[in-house]
């Protein structure tokens, strides 16, 4: 049975594109592939704090003596990757906040990010432990970033999220993008639009592969 991650990290509730997106892609992803479990994570809601010296106790010595403060944190950053790892579809809700992704979901992201878990080091460097993996990236913007390289390099939201789970040894890493949102009515009807038919495309593109694998 495949196991999708929903998780979802935009403050915005009911006005969030994000949110709605990565609705849309679970309900698409579970129609084109029946059977899939689903599980959600609201980091807007249930947020990890930031890192501390309380927060990292699991990059600390197996055998060190912990605080009671400090093996609390262990417990949520141990749930947190146990959750990650299960998953085999991870659908994450990242719009753009200053031209980064929300705090919130870098605070996920530093959690998962342990050693002998999501990667390693090696004589030859850094190896991902996580591959195998697929990541849908549902991306929110209010302005356009793609179409320039000016504005390209102001973005560090899909960039930064491309890079670290491919840090991670993930090479199926997909974006449904929504920009130009605040751009006017009809800008953001048409990247709504333009969103849908991606998310169609990623959605049966991985219940055809499924199919040509069981053919196989």
């Amino acid at each position: 049975m495949t196991k999708l991650l929903h998780i979802d990290s935009s403050i915005l509730g009911g006005n969030s594109v994000s949110r709605q997106l990565t609705a849309q892609i679970v309900a698409s992803w579970t129609t084109a592939n029946p059977g899939t479990e689903v599980s959600y994570l609201d980091l807007a809601a249930d947020t990890p704090s930031h890192l501390s010296a309380e927060s990292l106790g699991f990059r600390m010595p197996a055998d060190a003596a912990l605080s009671d403060m400090q093996k609390r944190e262990n417990a949520v950053s141990e749930a947190l990757v146990s959750q990650f790892l299960a998953a085999d579809v991870i659908v994450v809700g990242a719009p753009l906040y200053n031209f980064a992704i929300p705090s919130q979901l870098k605070a996920w992201i530093d959690r998962i990010a342990q050693v002998g878990r999501t990667f390693k080091y090696t004589d030859k460097g850094p190896v991902g432990l996580a591959g195998g993996k697929t990541v849908i990236v549902a991306s929110a913007r209010g302005g356009v970033y793609s179409t320039s390289d000016a504005m390209t390099a102001l973005e560090h939201q899909e960039s930064y999220l491309k890079v670290v789970f491919g840090f991670f040894g993930i090479t199926d890493v997909r974006f449904v993008r929504a920009e130009g949102l605040a751009m006017g009515e009809a800008a953001k009807a048409a990247a709504l639009e333009a969103a849908q038919i991606e998310i169609v495309a990623h959605t049966q593109k991985s219940a055809n592969q499924e199919k040509a694998a069981l053919a196989a």
